[in-house]
């Protein structure tokens, strides 16, 4: 809607905001306001008689029509109507609708929301501090090196992605779900220890205010009030604020196995160690423990040695040397999502996972008793964020959007959660004889340029010959076969690495009944 005018007015949690008098001015002029119920409570007093107040509430679908009811109808004269700038003022604040937003509107905010579903709406902001400045403020700490990540309404990967890419430090937006707690555990689970937390409750409030730091053994176990965001942050030695506006330091070293002093006030106290060193390793007693160390050691190629192997076979993993030359013929710097049908021990996704944290992986197997191993050998290797559906993957449902594709099928594999995007690389790990089927299923929702990658072994104990079911199989699918590639490590049988790439669209077809 061109002729959608908006005013933008960024707030902090304080229940008594100062406003410059020019903003001033334009909520005394204004008529249709909005916000959240926690703005309008804070800025009732301000509104002139008889304003009007939109809700900002879920699903927005609803607040949109309202902001269309109340908008002035587009100019009769055929005209564009003038810049906001340039219309009088008092008739500007009164054609347009007032918004109150958190911070920055610009900052993974409101804003931002209004430009996509008003893209020829006319704009104008009065912004404050975010959340994650005030918090660094507060901490007296430079944030222009700072990792930023939303997690407001929004899954996991790019946090994922932050930790895999051990970002030194990172600012997390929150919410209800995905709690300062929630954060730390899973920091914790996937071996993340070199890493200290910071949490801002409240910020901008007098009354409320608390900043606190901690480890991330303690973060897990508390609960912070909302709203709150959190900078987590690696550093060698860092020095500690006592208070959200207290100029005294505390001069605590924070390292491995020292103990901060305990602190008073907003900070809170620190009664705990805060360890900031390598992630431990795994307690023998664990029915993984392997003599590898765990945690998050970034290498290129992961020891064959360090993964949980199923019943202890060491043939039931694709050698490092192999994994990696597969990864290159899928090609995944260029690739989004990868599909790893026959996972068995996790290794190919986990590698990927490491070495490409951009990508969305979905990992198949059919043996339950793999959910664990691979689960294992995610947290032992600091892997967050792969996909795991166990189950028989030709009895699979799933519905890819991108390609106008739906494919159903009677399900015993839950893929409830696979991702939406066409898969542009696909790994085929094992295939249980079924491989011309599974690559059938797989040329349905394979993106156009995207690959396909599978290993074919040579040995007295293999049956079928998998190569040819392979050659079979691109020749009725028409994909594009490409040179392969042979290699043999040490005494191990003969691999040969298949590649082919599909150049169209496929599609599935239903069984009628």
């Amino acid at each position: 809607m061109s002729n959608a005018r908006f005013i933008i007015i960024g707030i902090t949690d304080a229940p008594n905001p100062y406003f410059p008098p020019e903003v001033l001015e334009i909520i005394r002029s204004g008529r249709v306001f909005s916000g959240g119920k926690r703005h309008h409570e804070i800025v009732r007093h301000l509104l002139p008689e008889g304003a009007e107040w939109i809700d900002i509430t879920v699903p927005l679908d609803g607040v949109f029509e309202q902001y269309k009811q109340t908008l002035p109808p587009p100019s009769l004269s055929g005209r564009e109507q003038s810049p906001i700038k340039k219309i009088t003022r008092g008739r500007e604040e009164k054609e347009s609708i007032i918004v109150f937003a958190s911070g920055d509107p610009l900052f993974f905010g409101f804003a931002n929301t209004l430009k996509r579903e008003f893209p020829g709406a006319t704009m104008k902001l009065y912004p404050t501090f975010n959340s994650l400045q005030m918090l660094a403020h507060r901490l007296v700490m430079p944030y222009h090196d700072m990792r930023i990540v939303s997690l407001t309404g929004r899954p996991w990967p790019a946090f994922d992605r932050a930790l895999i890419e051990h970002a030194p430090k990172i600012g997390i937006l929150t919410d209800k779900e995905h709690t300062p707690a929630a954060i730390a555990q899973r920091m914790l689970e996937y071996g993340y220890t070199n890493y200290i937390m910071h949490v801002g409750e409240h910020l901008g409030n007098p009354e409320l205010e608390r900043v606190t730091t901690l480890a991330l053994e303690e973060a897990a176990e508390r609960e912070f009030a909302m709203p709150n965001c959190v900078i987590a942050d690696s550093p060698p030695a860092l020095p500690i604020r006592e208070g959200a506006d207290c100029p005294e330091q505390a001069s605590a070293l924070i390292s491995s196995k020292v103990t901060a002093p305990s602190l008073t006030g907003r900070l809170g106290s620190l009664e705990k160690p805060l360890n900031v060193a390598s992630a431990p390793q795994r307690e023998a007693n664990s029915p993984f423990a392997t003599e590898g160390k765990a945690g998050v050691e970034s290498s290129f190629g992961i020891p064959d040695s360090s993964f949980a192997l199923l019943d202890g076979r060491e043939k039931m993993i694709t050698k490092m040397p192999i994994r990696l030359l597969t990864l290159q013929a899928l090609d995944l710097k260029n690739r989004h999502v990868l599909w790893d049908i026959g996972a068995c021990t996790g290794s190919v996704s986990i590698e990927a996972r490491l070495l490409f944290p951009h990508l969305h992986i979905e990992a198949f197997e059919i043996r339950p008793e793999c959910e664990a191993i691979i689960q294992e050998n995610m947290r032992r290797h600091g892997a967050p964020g792969i996909s795991l559906h166990i189950g028989d993957f030709l009895n699979s449902q799933f519905t890819i959007h991108n390609s106008q594709l739906t494919a159903r099928r009677e399900a015993t594999l839950d893929t409830s959660r696979i991702h939406n995007e066409s898969p542009d690389a696909v790994f085929i790990g094992g295939h249980g004889g079924k491989l011309k089927e599974i690559m059938a299923r797989v040329v349905t929702v394979l993106a156009p340029g995207g690959v396909i990658v599978m290993n074919s072994v040579v040995a007295p104990k293999v049956t079928r010959d998998s190569h040819q079911l392979w050659d079979e199989a691109c020749a009725e699918l028409g994909l594009k076969q490409e040179p392969p590639l042979h290699i043999q490590l040490d005494e191990h049988h003969p691999i040969t690495i298949l590649r082919a790439r599909h150049e169209g669209n496929g599609e599935w077809k239903m069984d009628n009944g």
